[in-house]
């Protein structure tokens, strides 16, 4: 199952120190039966897209969790065994959690298949939207107009090997 792991540069910067994104368990996005049911498509590559942008969403709280961190979203996409991502029932419903999963185990970073980032220019929208998300997720319009805006910003792909140059280890 491919799943999508919201991060952060330092996120990114601590798994590639490591070599994993984290022991276990992961908050990541996925293809899920609430997301079919919400997106209402069939197209596998639209799902894939919006099990990515929410994790891009999880990302941008994770950034204003960290006001030290570079505003960029990073989200990174591997694959886990179907086994190992599962979905919590009780939530499948509620929109905040919408392909939520939790992946068990450890997930090397040598399994990611992708890495996506903000370019540079997206880091105003995304400082505003950084600031804002707590807000549009308590249900403040203007304030999820706000988020829009970075959501209109698509993420960059880059291999795997690119992450040294992403954190700026250059490795």
């Amino acid at each position: 199952m491919r799943v999508y792991v919201p991060l952060t540069l330092p996120g990114l910067a601590e798994a590639h120190k490591t070599g994993e994104l984290g022991s276990g368990p992961l908050v990541a996005y996925a293809v899920t039966p609430a997301l079919r049911e919400w997106y209402v498509s069939d197209d596998i590559e639209e799902l894939e897209y919006a099990a990515l942008s929410r994790a891009a969403l999880a990302s941008l709280r994770l950034l204003a969790a960290d006001p030290d961190a570079p505003r960029r979203r990073v989200v990174v996409a591997v694959d886990v065994p179907d086994r190992a991502a599962v979905a919590d029932p009780d939530r499948g419903l509620d929109p905040a959690a919408l392909g939520e999963v939790r992946v068990t185990g450890a997930v090397p970073l040598a399994k990611a298949a992708a890495v996506h980032v903000d370019a540079g220019e997206a880091e105003a929208d995304v400082t505003a939207a950084a600031g804002a998300v707590t807000a549009a997720d308590a249900g403040d319009d203007d304030a999820q107009f706000v988020v829009d805006g970075a959501e209109d910003h698509e993420l960059l792909w880059f291999a795997r090997q690119e992450i040294p140059t992403l954190v700026g280890t250059g490795d």
